[in-house]
């Protein structure tokens, strides 16, 4: 009992998410937990969390505490800063990088049928939310990019095998046409960028070839 409550108050004091490595790593040496027993624990917090508001999520980095994404529009409402909008373009280039990669930006032209511009990638490397993770061997050895665990984080994914397939993604797509959300709706969702499942942004994203390439 006593190593869950410290396991609990740990990540809910870190403000980043903490990997079972990091958590026992907390602890003073001659007192550290092994790795089941942190990880029984954790198993033990996320239970307890199943019917609150809030919720121990893991994510790539990690395990965090955070509020349940039905509950997010109403939270978004305490900060006054709104989260960035992006363009079309750039979730369109995003998600040919999510499930092409390792991807050339020649490679997403030729997928989007339209050039990339610099500030899309630039945009993208700054969020950190892609990496250049090689070169490819071709002339002019263009660089290969990839995602990376701070756009997981961001999406709420814990691995590329959560990303959603072709077949969910064209079930979002049906019930947002069959939707009766005013704008103001789908404004709010919109702005609740943090919590958006990825298949939100891949279905406003993607076009016709990167539907039937993508995955």
């Amino acid at each position: 009992m006593e190593i869950k409550r410290i396991v609990e108050a740990i990540i809910f004091a870190a403000n980043r998410p903490m990997t079972v490595k990091q958590i026992i790593e907390v602890f003073p040496e001659i007192e550290r937990p092994d790795t089941i027993e942190v990880q029984d624990a954790i198993d033990a917090i996320i239970e307890d969390y199943r019917e609150r508001p809030i919720e121990l999520k893991r994510v790539a980095s990690g395990y965090r505490f955070q509020v349940k994404q039905e509950l997010s529009r109403w939270v978004s409402r305490l900060f006054e800063e709104k989260p960035p909008r992006y363009s079309r373009a750039l979730l369109e280039t995003l998600a040919i990088i999510a499930y092409r990669q390792p991807v050339t930006r020649g490679e997403i032209e030729d997928i989007r049928g339209v050039g990339v511009s610099t500030s899309i990638i630039q945009t993208l490397l700054e969020r950190e939310w892609v990496k250049v993770i090689g070169q490819k061997e071709a002339p002019g050895r263009p660089s290969l990019y990839g995602t990376t665990k701070q756009f997981l984080d961001y999406f709420n994914i814990a691995a590329l095998n959560d990303l959603p397939t072709l077949q969910e993604i064209q079930e979002f797509d049906l019930a947002i046409d069959n939707s009766q959300n005013t704008k103001q709706e789908e404004s709010e969702q919109q702005e609740t960028g943090q919590q958006t499942n990825f298949n939100q942004t891949f279905a406003a994203a993607r076009t016709e070839h990167a539907e039937n390439t993508a995955v």
